[in-house]
């Protein structure tokens, strides 16, 4: 299977990028089981609450969070787009499944990639958003801190597999 290559644009993408001790098949699980979202997609005090997978082109991606006042928050419907096993997973809020488009408050593409690098895992996230404005806020939210605090506890998840 082929993969599609995206452009980093510094003014619209943030790029998250990190080496982890775990191999990449076990980075995999834990993205693509939600037994396994459920316990390391959220940065702690935050929980995941909810996760619902259909692991194909045009399958559904939901997940709702809980903050530590007990607001939920709904991710909505997003839809992957690309699924490479073990390797590559690309999803957004801006489709549904099916590839029907959403209404999304927070439209943003989501592209995951693992690397074997020696006994471990090239980790790198890139969100992709349509608008300077969106890439600001999802920074000022936290990107950076919030998904190294989520990959820090997927490792830690998956050590324990």
């Amino acid at each position: 299977m082929t993969t599609t290559q995206h452009t980093i644009d510094p003014t619209l993408d943030l790029v998250f990028e990190r080496a982890v001790d775990v191999p990449p098949h076990l980075v995999w699980a834990a993205w693509t089981t939600p037994e396994h979202v459920l316990k390391w997609f959220a940065p702690k005090p935050y929980e995941t609450i909810e996760c619902e997978i259909d692991l194909r082109p045009g399958g559904l991606f939901r997940t709702v969070m809980r903050s530590p006042e007990g607001e939920t928050m709904d991710n909505g419907a997003g839809c992957f787009l690309e699924v490479v096993e073990n390797r590559r997973l690309v999803w957004t809020a801006a489709l549904g499944p099916g590839f029907r488009p959403t209404d999304s408050d927070f439209p943003f593409t989501a592209i995951i990639t693992m690397e074997p690098s020696g006994s471990g895992t090239k980790y790198r996230a890139v969100a992709v958003h349509g608008s300077k404005a969106l890439k600001e806020q999802h920074e000022e939210m936290g990107f950076h801190e919030g998904w190294g605090a989520a990959l820090d506890q997927l490792v830690a998840l998956v050590k324990r597999l």
